[in-house]
């Protein structure tokens, strides 16, 4: 079964504040992404790559189309599930790591990173275990492990977000420029962890402008501007 199929959906966004004025964002978005494949939305910045990632989380409702994903032997089309059950989708089958680190202001990074293996069941000194593993091979000094992420640089916050992304094992992983605030030496390291991932047979989906990057992890780069809605004069 192929973890992730995108169909024919388009995404418009309503300008309540302008009368309703629709505007158009993509159309007729089709694409999949198999097992141990990490596929590369490409394109120009504001043609809508962001947005495609955001309507296969759910976090941006599709006007129209499919977007189906394989749930424990279920497949589910987030355009039409339920709230519920997308956020079940979203604790155990698909990740996300998001350009910004949003979390509470006094929770530790160690408990920011462990938290999606604490509210799957998993016991609090192995999911310590695993994040602990990851922030650092990040690079993240164990002196701040201890301390709330919102009092860190927007490159260590990255790394946090990172290793909350990656210590699970969902099956379907989404990447919004995940390299963006990182040196060379941590770049690497996500080079290396994408790797990784598409090895246990994960289905990744990301977008990196990071041309090095790119070229080191994509196996498909899909050109988004085939789904751009051509804008009248």
């Amino acid at each position: 079964m192929v973890p992730l199929i995108v169909s024919e959906a388009t995404k418009s966004f309503t300008m309540h504040m302008r009368g309703g004025m629709e505007i158009p964002v993509v159309a007729k978005v089709g694409f999949h992404v198999g097992k141990g494949e990490c596929a590369v939305l490409g394109g120009p910045s504001g043609i809508g790559k962001s947005s495609i990632l955001k309507m296969i989380y759910g976090n941006y409702l599709a006007d129209s189309g499919q977007i189906l994903v394989q749930h424990h032997g279920e497949t589910v089309d987030i355009v039409t599930a339920e709230p519920r059950k997308i956020i079940e989708i979203r604790r155990e089958s698909i990740g996300y790591v998001s350009q910004f680190l949003r979390v509470l202001p006094r929770v530790s990074a160690l408990d920011v990173v462990a938290e999606p293996l604490t509210s799957n069941g998993t016991e609090q000194a192995q999911a310590y275990e695993r994040a602990s593993v990851l922030l650092e091979r990040l690079n993240l000094p164990e002196r701040l492990w201890s301390l709330p992420p919102a009092t860190f640089s927007g490159g260590e916050q990255q790394r946090v977000n990172i290793a909350r992304g990656f210590v699970t094992d969902h099956p379907v992983l989404l990447l919004d420029e995940p390299t963006a605030s990182l040196d060379a030496a941590n770049r690497k390291v996500v080079i290396d962890l994408i790797n990784e991932k598409k090895a246990t047979g994960a289905a990744l989906l990301g977008i990196f402008h990071d041309q090095d990057v790119r070229e080191a992890v994509a196996d498909r780069v899909i050109d988004v501007s085939r789904f751009a809605v051509q804008k009248a004069a």
